[in-house]
Parts: structure tokens; C-alpha cells; sequence
């Protein structure tokens, strides 16, 4: 596990979001994008717990199997292989495993819930409700159809699909909203939003896991950011594609 420390050290100003989809979000990356390595930890071997929260989803067996097996295929997929190049001394990035899912109906998240009180979720549940994380953990949260989240004064749906974030007990997370607004459909399915979206934060969870301490760009953000709403078809599954330093390009 990473020291607190690390954590605490993030860039606060880090782009860390999945954007809204817009005409311009569709546009070429620049030609000048360029991650550099900022000395943090990566998840070189990702251990995804699948955390689903509100008794809603006890009526959605369907869709959390769903993105269960989206989660088994691309992590053992080439979209793994594409993120090598990001590996560095000591951390080489390879194919993640998803270790565990759960549905946490304990406490609800209601039509509204802020950042903060997801980190004070995940905190809480972990090693009860969910397992105990690892330096590979990453915590991958769905929030049911409905629920609003709010962080520094943005809101889902408003200003972002999607984000991923550390907490100071080095615990690493993404926050996925349900997609049920224009702006984070892209055009797309709802399922294909949905797993398009969770490609960007889970490929800027393992390069980044700390924003801005990872592999990151001071002008366009993270691996995701460069390449937002740019997708392709990977395992059967609709995914984003990220950013290469070694193809100057999205792949």
C-alpha cells in the first residue's frame, strides 16, 4: 500500500473527470499532449472490487453482471497490453484481475451525495462490507440511476460523467453515476456510455492513481482526458481509447 502521505500530496487541481461529451471533446488530441512520469505510484497488477450502492441495484442483478464481465474481459485484454508503455522502474503495468463485487444496501446515497461522503463510505465499508484494499485495489463505485454527485462544486450529469480520486489512507476509487443525461451518452448506448466511461477512469486509476502524481500532462490532464468521447470496440465491449507517448496518438 502507498503511504498516506502520497495521497495527501496529490495535485488538488489535477484533471481527474470524465468531460462532459461535446463536439470539441470528439476533436484530434493535440498534437503537443505528453504524459510525464511524476514519481507516484501506478497499479501495475489491478485488483477491481466492483462496489454497488443503494438497494436499488438489488433489483438489477442483470446489470451488475453486466459490468462484472466487462471487467473480466478487459482486464485480460490488449487494452491492458496498450497501457505497458507506462510502466517504469520498479512498476511494470500488466493485466488486472477483478477480485470481488459487492452490493452495499446498508446505507443509501439518496438523490444527492457528495464526494466526501463517498470517500466516508468506502473508508467505513472497507474490511467489512468490502475486502481490504491492497497497492492494486482500486475500488470501482456505481451509484444507482438518479443520484446526483456533487465534488467542488461540480455535479454529475452538469459537469462531468465520471472522476476517479484517492482518499489519505491511500484507498483508490472511481465514481461512475449512472449515464442518463445527453451529455454522458456520447451518442452512445446507455451500457456502452456506461463502459466507456469506466475505461477512462480505470486506465487514469492505474497511470495516475494519485492525480497528478502519476503519469500526467500539466495542459490536457490524464491518459483519458487527451482522448475523451474517442471509442472502440475491445473484447466485444466499448471502451475509450487512451493516450500513447510512444504513438503520439489515441489507441
Amino acid at each position: 500500500m502507498t503511504t498516506s502521505s502520497a495521497s495527501t500530496n496529490r495535485d488538488p487541481d489535477a484533471i481527474r473527470i470524465v468531460p462532459l461529451y461535446a463536439e470539441q471533446a470528439m476533436a484530434a488530441a493535440p498534437e503537443a499532449a505528453h504524459l510525464t512520469y511524476r514519481g507516484g505510484p501506478l497499479l501495475t497488477a489491478v485488483d477491481v472490487v466492483t462496489v454497488f450502492w443503494g438497494s436499488a441495484w438489488q433489483a438489477q442483478s442483470d446489470q451488475i453482471d453486466k459490468i462484472n464481465a466487462f471487467y473480466d474481459a478487459i482486464l485480460q485484454s490488449g487494452y491492458m497490453d496498450n497501457l505497458s508503455e507506462y510502466s517504469v522502474s520498479g512498476q511494470t503495468i500488466g493485466h488486472g484481475t477483478r477480485v470481488a463485487t459487492a452490493t452495499v444496501s446498508t446505507s443509501e446515497p439518496g438523490t444527492s451525495v457528495t464526494d466526501d461522503a463517498i470517500r466516508t463510505f468506502l473508508q467505513d465499508a472497507v474490511g467489512s462490507s468490502l475486502p481490504a484494499p491492497t497497492a492494486n485495489t482500486l475500488y470501482a463505485l456505481y451509484l444507482p440511476a438518479g443520484t446526483t454527485v456533487t465534488m467542488g462544486g461540480s455535479a454529475s450529469c452538469q459537469s462531468f460523467c465520471g472522476y476517479h480520486d484517492s482518499t489519505d489512507s491511500s484507498i483508490y476509487y472511481s465514481v461512475v453515476p449512472n449515464p442518463g443525461c445527453t451529455g454522458c451518452l456520447g451518442g452512445l448506448q446507455p451500457f456502452d456510455a456506461l463502459t466507456s466511461i469506466s475505461s477512462h477512469e480505470l486506465a487514469e486509476a492505474i497511470t495516475d492513481p494519485v492525480p497528478g502524481t502519476g503519469w500526467y500532462d500539466d495542459a490536457n490532464g490524464e491518459i483519458g482526458d487527451i482522448c475523451a468521447w474517442q471509442t472502440e470496440t475491445v473484447a466485444s465491449y466499448t471502451v475509450q481509447k487512451e493516450w500513447s507517448n510512444s504513438q503520439g496518438s489515441c489507441r
